[in-house]
């Protein structure tokens, strides 16, 4: 595991449930820092209860270390405090609300205003020139890919050390999902950690070093993105 200096996150033996449905066994998962690390794998693998265990939004047991600290479970402010910022499947903005204010939203810790906050902001807006145009109107009134740019772009206003994405391109067109991809690669060249769900599983390869194949709630693969070389070989790997 290059780059980096040491492992960012850890998971250890998570597991959740929903009801009498086990989605996650004992997940074993580790991330240096700087990495963009896949998780991927067919509908019901379990990636997305992953994500929302980390994040403190699952009834898991296991533990997860942040930076070699134990996070709590069911506590996802304390979990976002550390630094660990999920963008959820669907995108979670505020429809009635403007760019502006999901923005703004995003930025909660530091008050949303402020020097910092206005740092924060300009690099988004950067970032994704088409929310500088519709800071005014209402979110849920853009395309799904306005909307996919701006809850990545929210979710940057927390500066977050960690990066967790669930299907981000999700309904969208190839054009913007690639526009939005190659920003989050753009990002993790800059040096912020990332994880990243997605069914889309070559775009994901292109930009992660490391992969898991996840299958029925666990892990059933961790890989080299580079010893992938063709979708015969992927899919050798989802048969595993």
């Amino acid at each position: 595991m290059t780059p980096g200096s040491g492992t960012i996150l850890e998971t250890q033996g998570l597991s959740a449930r929903y009801g009498e449905v086990e989605a996650l066994r004992a997940v074993d998962i580790a991330v240096t820092e700087g990495e963009l690390v896949a998780v991927l794998g067919p509908n019901g693998a379990g990636k997305s209860t992953l994500l929302r265990s980390i994040m403190g939004l699952t009834n898991a047991r296991g533990t997860v270390r942040f930076r070699g600290r134990t996070l709590p479970s069911r506590d996802p402010v304390a979990v976002a405090r550390h630094g660990i910022v999920l963008v959820p499947e669907g995108r979670g903005i505020f429809g009635p609300m403007s760019v502006a204010e999901n923005l703004q939203l995003g930025a909660y810790q530091i008050g949303g205003r402020g020097v910092e906050f206005e740092r924060r902001r300009t690099r988004v807006l950067t970032l994704f020139p088409r929310l500088k145009e519709r800071l005014g109107q209402a979110a849920g009134s853009m395309s799904g890919g306005e909307q996919q740019m701006l809850a990545v772009g929210r979710a940057l206003m927390a500066d977050p050390q960690l990066l967790l994405l669930d299907e981000p391109s999700l309904g969208l067109a190839p054009r913007v999902t690639a526009e939005i991809l190659e920003t989050l690669g753009q990002l993790n060249r800059e040096g912020l950690s990332v994880v990243l769900v997605e069914q889309k599983a070559p775009l994901a390869l292109k930009l992660a070093r490391r992969a898991y194949i996840m299958a029925n709630g666990h892990v059933t693969a961790a890989v080299d993105t580079a010893e992938i070389k063709s979708h015969e070989e992927l899919a050798r790997f989802y048969l595993a």
